[in-house]
């Protein structure tokens, strides 16, 4: 017999495609299931206060001040632009991104600028 409803809840469901049960592999004989177990609720998402969980990502509530909503800010880089600067801002990776010099480990920087080939880094 195929699965029953109740296979897609159970903790003995293998979550495979093949076999519908860890006790019943080709499934219970009847429309009820005698060996049936409650699979436990997934944890919830811990998360800070004001805030939520959207499609499996955090996000932040609308903040507020005396009752007041406050404006977010515009965020100044978007996603696809934050993880172009860790791949190449020698920040992040110790490389001018023009001619691949390394830069001293030695020496702290604020401004990321190449005395080797000139590269001026202003982007953050």
């Amino acid at each position: 017999m195929p699965k029953i409803p109740e296979c897609d809840r159970c903790q003995l469901n293998p979550r495979n495609p093949s076999i519908v049960c860890a006790v019943h592999p080709v499934g219970p004989d009847s429309d009820r299931c005698l060996d049936f177990r409650p699979a436990a609720e997934p944890p919830k998402l811990w998360a800070p206060e004001e805030t939520r969980f959207v499609n499996d990502e955090l996000v932040l509530e609308q903040p507020t001040y005396d009752g007041e909503p406050v404006p977010v800010p515009r965020q100044r880089f978007t996603l696809e632009e934050k993880l172009e600067l860790l791949n190449y801002h020698p920040l992040f990776t110790g490389r001018c991104p023009h001619c691949e010099m390394p830069y001293s480990d030695t020496e702290t920087l604020v401004h990321w600028d190449c005395s080797h080939c000139g590269w001026i880094g202003d982007t953050i």
